[in-house]
């Protein structure tokens, strides 16, 4: 882990803060690319993952935004309540989960809300490479808007257009914004589940291939558990059987029989336990895999997703 300062503490909008972290000894923090996020240890042991929102070519700096989310589960309100200017952190090296596609010829960002993180460091890159892209920002209203400024000073504001619920003549015609795509166009995609899943509904039924759709999720979606049931898990390694009941997640059970699988978000969201799986159908519940991916059964998010077999055989 990296001990790091919070150098600033910054509102950038209503309910949204950004925190700039430098190394405690000043020395140069790992290079990161564009769309990377970083694991911040908090109080209490909580493990919450942010994205990067400054330039990549920096060093000496990571910036991150945090919104103060209402169904916070503890991150973003320790954040916002306990982090100030001085306070130290561990954080993780990045890692990315989200990047550019390197062969893009032109790049159309989305970002609803503060899903604006990823995007603007994407935005950042292709700026300073001299790339074809554009971005829209989608937001309830201008005061929810973080990094407006930055936006509209950058080198690339022609590039910037702004939507905002509250101007209904901002409104995104995302139809005509994704009408004719073409090999080397691609889209990148972050913000709220209904507005990322609006701009990919938008884009499939306009024909878009796959694998030029590029998205991050923030939070996992919420599952009814109430039909769960339990079912077993083979450690390939030792041939050791384990238990699943109902009201406990298989990363739980394991850890509980001395088993570690690294884990972070806990909702099926970053990838950080994904888990290969060598027999037996996984009930995938995560965010994180594609449906192709999904649909492959061959790895599972163990923090989230169960099983649809009686016995689901674990490469550990």
């Amino acid at each position: 882990m990296i001990e790091v300062v919070v150098v600033s503490r910054i509102t950038q909008a209503q309910g949204i803060c950004s925190y700039e972290l430098a190394r405690v000894d000043n020395s140069p923090l790992p290079a990161f690319s564009a769309g990377a996020h970083i694991d911040v240890h908090l109080p209490g042991g909580l493990i919450r993952q942010y994205s990067l929102c400054n330039h990549p070519s920096e060093r000496h700096r990571y910036q991150i935004g945090v919104l103060k989310d209402p169904a916070s589960r503890g991150g973003s309100q320790s954040l916002h309540e306990l982090i100030n200017a001085g306070e130290r952190l561990h954080i993780s090296e990045p890692r990315n989960l989200f990047p550019l596609a390197q062969d893009a010829q032109r790049s159309l960002l989305f970002a609803g809300g503060i899903g604006i993180t990823p995007i603007l460091c994407m935005a950042e890159h292709l700026a300073h490479s001299n790339a074809d892209f554009e971005l829209h920002y989608c937001v309830r209203s201008s005061e929810r808007a973080a990094f407006v400024e930055r936006l509209r000073q950058s080198p690339f504001a022609a590039k910037v257009f702004l939507h905002f619920d509250e101007q209904p003549e901002t409104a995104m015609n995302t139809a005509q914004v994704l009408a004719h795509p073409h090999a080397g166009l691609h889209l990148y995609v972050c913000g709220p589940g209904g507005f990322m899943q609006h701009v990919l509904d938008t884009a499939r039924s306009q024909h878009w291939a796959e694998e030029q759709l590029h998205r991050e999720y923030f939070t996992g979606v919420t599952q009814d558990t109430s039909s769960d049931g339990s079912f077993c898990v083979k450690v390939a390694s030792t041939g050791q059987l384990i238990d699943i009941p109902a009201d406990k997640t298989v990363v739980q059970v394991l850890e509980s029989h001395g088993i570690d699988i690294p884990m972070s978000c806990e909702q099926g969201v970053c990838g950080t336990c994904l888990t290969n799986v060598l027999e037996g159908v996984p009930d995938h519940r995560d965010m994180f895999l594609t449906e192709q991916e999904q649909a492959c059964n061959n790895q599972f998010t163990p923090c989230c997703s169960r099983s649809k077999s009686p016995v689901l055989v674990l490469d550990i």
